[in-house]
């Protein structure tokens, strides 16, 4: 079925009731049958994930059991697969990958069978998926909107049922907004735990790759198969047991919950829709039997840390580019940015991590766990950026998406739930938000939450199939 997720597809296919060939088949028949309206991939292995659910299919009959053996995800394309150019949302020549990533390296020697790559806007940047190098992808609970970014494309994917679990990446919520848009569990992990190399140190650290998926359990089963670090890289988070985490119960917690977001330079009105999901959401919590009360972190300037290192990392990867004048102009002028930042500037935000961490995790002295909302504002509409300079996106995208980014400066990790749909119907979600290597505490929580509130049984109006 489309919306079966890959603990059941591991299920069935260790039971024998399915095929990886048939799951495989049918998720590309349902990519290509919504390319043309949800615009989810940009670009799809047919031939050769039909070939490895094959020898998937005859591991499994000689008896081969393996996390992941033959359920077909999704990846985003910012992460290298063997033989795909990696685009990262960008127009040109890019030649195609050598060799996996370390994080589909991972996938696949859990058994996965990667079906494609899904869209990003153009190196990440912003929380819409839209471009001049793919069009726009659009979210399956109305395609009028956007189902988010960065990893949008994974996001309308996963929602649509066209794969039952992808990979994204997250450098200022490009996970978690796009869970929150479209109705989705999405995992920030802490900083390390999924690798993103060969881009090592992504976005000067505030990138790193996670699930994104329909339940807590597929999400976590998904984060313990990507997991772990490329040996060149310089975080080594202590390993966690995901999947375990959502089978346990997290105990009475304290929660604090903050409406306040960190300072931005932008008036960052709250959605009375969104506001009134995220109350919802605590109040459920406080039944479940957590005591929550309002609270608000000692974020600080830390606006002045992020903007160095994320326009820092969109210069490294525009220098990459094999043809820079073909970026959007708004690429341009954050490469131009991150240049005047570098060296010493970049240096000072990025030493200030150390002090960030002591103040703002002066809240885990009291509370376990921070619920926030995940955005400001629900979707917008497809085309609400195209004709805005360089600084207006910024600040739009700013006033929208206040509350994700801070956690990338810090590292550590969050996750995306579900909190309820605007009165239009469109979706918003609530980030439980923990200090470093929190993963397990906010994944039982989340698993909690959802067998309460049962977010999974709903899915996406109309036929995106």
């Amino acid at each position: 079925m489309p919306f079966d997720g890959i603990t059941s597809m591991r299920d069935a296919l260790t039971a024998g009731q399915v095929t990886s060939a048939s799951l495989v088949l049918a998720s590309l028949e349902r990519i290509e049958a919504t390319q043309g309206t949800l615009n989810a991939f940009r670009c799809v292995r047919a031939e050769a994930a039909l070939a490895e659910a094959e020898d998937a299919d005859r591991r499994l009959a000689a008896g081969e059991r393996l996390p992941l053996l033959g359920v077909p995800v999704a990846v985003k394309d910012d992460t290298d697969v063997a033989g795909l150019p990696t685009r990262f949302g960008c127009a040109g020549d890019i030649p195609p990958a050598t060799a996996d990533g370390e994080a589909v390296r991972r996938l696949r020697a859990a058994g996965a069978v990667v079906v494609g790559k899904t869209n990003s806007c153009e190196l990440g940047q912003w929380p819409f998926t839209e471009g001049p190098a793919f069009g726009a992808t659009r979210n399956p609970w109305n395609t009028d909107h956007t189902p988010g970014g960065s990893s949008g494309g994974s996001a309308a994917a996963v929602a649509a049922g066209l794969v039952p679990a992808a990979l994204g990446s997250d450098g200022a919520g490009s996970i978690r907004i796009p869970a929150a848009w479209t109705h989705l569990v999405g995992i920030k992990p802490q900083r390390g735990r999924v690798s993103v190399h060969p881009y090592t140190d992504c976005f000067e650290g505030l990138t790193v790759n996670g699930p994104l998926a329909r339940t807590v359990a597929d999400a976590a089963l998904l984060l313990d198969a990507a997991s772990g670090p490329h040996p060149s890289e310089r975080h080594h988070p202590a390993p966690i047991d995901a999947s375990a985490a959502a089978r346990r119960e997290p105990g009475r917690l304290r929660i604090a919950l903050a409406w306040r977001s960190a300072f931005t330079a932008t008036h960052n009105p709250l959605h009375p829709g969104i506001r009134r999901a995220v109350t919802d959401l605590a109040e459920a919590l406080a039944r479940l039997g957590h005591t929550v009360e309002e609270a608000r972190p000692r974020y600080g300037l830390i606006g002045l840390s992020f903007l160095p290192r994320a326009t820092a990392g969109i210069a490294a990867y525009a220098d990459r580019h094999p043809d820079p004048s073909l970026l959007d102009p708004r690429t341009r002028s954050a490469t131009r940015t991150g240049r005047r930042l570098a060296g010493r500037v970049l240096r000072a935000a990025r030493a200030r991590e150390a002090h960030q961490h002591r103040r703002i995790g002066a809240l885990f002295d009291t509370y376990d766990v921070l619920l926030t909302p995940t955005t400001a504002a629900p979707p917008p509409r497809i085309g609400t950026f195209d004709a805005l300079p360089a600084w207006r996106t910024d600040l739009t995208m700013a006033a929208a998406c206040p509350y994700a980014w801070p956690w990338n400066v810090l590292g550590w990790p969050g996750v995306n739930v579900p909190a309820g749909f605007t009165p239009d119907a469109l979706p918003v979600g609530a980030q439980l938000l923990g200090p470093a290597g929190s993963e397990e505490r906010l994944i039982s929580l989340a698993a909690q939450l959802e067998a309460d509130r049962k977010w999974h049984e709903r899915t996406p109006p109309g036929d995106h199939r």
